[in-house]
């Protein structure tokens, strides 16, 4: 378990802080969320080419074998900081930076891979298969996630930044009633909850009688 100092306060940053994220609500914000407790003090989730594996395997991108993994793994990165860019500028209420929008652009150029008709032994047709994604065609779904939920007025408004501090994850609210607060009440409603109370415990708690 690793610790970091922030102010005069000391981090832990535990195993459950590492843990990847799959709960955004969409895959360009799953991409976002793997970075933990932004903007105080980033925590990698996606630091190498395991949980690079990892994730894909759990938003359903399957990579073709020949791929440059640590050159996709790059790649992710530098759309990651992009999406949060132009996330982070809509709910603030400020421009995305102009790089931003031009990486975002020319990463959602390249097609989707092609659906591969298959024959099966006895001749019938058998279920369309598609080839792995290469790096182009994989960062092209993700930035082509991220315009799709930018641009569309009602999903963009459902954006939220947990209202947690030491969280601010970004994730769609899909609630129907009253806006979400937090990504997640178990891990940080509660514990916010939680923490609330122990201030206000702490603050009605006299002087101690001698």
């Amino acid at each position: 378990m690793a610790e970091r100092a922030e102010g005069s306060r000391r981090i832990r940053v535990t195993a459950q802080l590492r843990e990847l994220r799959f709960d955004a609500g969409s895959l360009s914000l799953n991409l976002i969320a793997t970075v933990g407790r932004r903007p105080s003090m980033p925590v990698e989730r996606m630091g190498d080419i395991e949980r690079l594996r990892t994730w894909c395997e759990r938003v359903g991108l399957d990579v073709h074998p020949g791929e440059d993994m640590m050159g996709l793994l790059d790649a992710l990165h530098e759309l990651r900081a992009c999406a949060y860019d132009i996330t982070t500028g809509y709910l603030h209420r400020h421009a995305p930076r102009e790089a931003s929008v031009h990486l975002l652009n020319r990463l959602a150029r390249p097609g989707p891979p092609a659906p591969q008709f298959e024959v099966g032994a006895d001749g019938l047709p058998a279920a369309a298969g598609a080839p792995g994604l290469s790096t182009p065609a994989l960062l092209s779904l993700v930035a082509r996630d991220m315009i799709t939920l930018v641009s569309d007025p009602t999903r963009r408004q459902k954006l939220r930044e947990c209202d947690s501090s030491i969280c601010r994850m970004i994730y769609l609210d899909a609630a129907q009633g009253r806006p979400r607060k937090w990504c997640s009440m178990q891990r940080c409603g509660n514990s916010t909850k939680a923490a609330k109370h122990r201030r206000h415990r702490e603050e009605n708690v006299g002087p101690p009688v001698t």
